[in-house]
């Protein structure tokens, strides 16, 4: 169980920013003894992946500080975020950390981590894709690096979470979902009162 706490925790990293994750199980694999990656995930600490997933961050990193441009890339990052959840979710959910020593408890069904990272990953990107507009509609555009940074430093803390702490990240992941689930809803209401009041 432990085991899909901390590849949910990256999953919804990766819907904030799709390169953190990623970067983070390889620099973690590599430099320290806090994970291990599983055999045939271990391309993700090689020099060639991090220098990679480095530039890639540090675009994502750049673009999403700028108004419009941080719409663009939503728009762009609709598929690059939930394939990064599906691969971090896989790959986090098989990796030995500090608190998960028996990571082999996910083996017999590989691709379940897989859509259970998109789809974590899809919905923190979804909301991220839609208040950001309107944050940056209400404040002229000044709240987006305000916002775009807050996202950074989130995704980074639920990478530590998640390896860490992978408990913390259940009661997280109820938390987004009902948010998401509120969201949708009460787009749906307006909608429906929108199309009621019209003529």
């Amino acid at each position: 169980m432990l085991e899909l706490l901390t590849g949910s925790g990256l999953a919804m990293a990766a819907g904030l920013n799709a390169y953190v994750p990623l970067l983070a199980l390889g620099l973690l694999s590599r430099f320290t003894g806090l994970l291990a990656l599983p055999e045939g995930w271990q391309w993700l600490q090689s020099d060639v992946a991090l220098a990679v997933l480095g530039a890639l961050l540090l675009v994502e990193v750049v673009a999403d500080k700028v108004p419009v441009v941080d719409s663009v890339n939503d728009v762009l990052q609709t598929v690059v975020r939930p394939a990064s959840g599906g691969l971090v979710l896989a790959a986090g959910s098989a990796s030995q950390t500090l608190t998960v020593t028996d990571p082999a408890a996910t083996e017999g069904w590989r691709w379940v981590p897989v859509v259970l990272g998109v789809l974590l990953a899809l919905a923190m990107h979804g909301t991220k894709a839609l208040a950001r507009p309107a944050v940056n509609a209400t404040t002229a555009g000044a709240g987006a690096p305000v916002v775009s940074t807050v996202e950074d430093v989130s995704a980074v803390a639920l990478v530590l979470v998640a390896v860490l702490l992978p408990v913390a990240v259940g009661a997280l992941v109820v938390a987004v979902l009902a948010l998401l689930v509120l969201a949708v809803r009460r787009r749906l209401t307006r909608r429906r009162e929108r199309l009621a009041a019209a003529p």
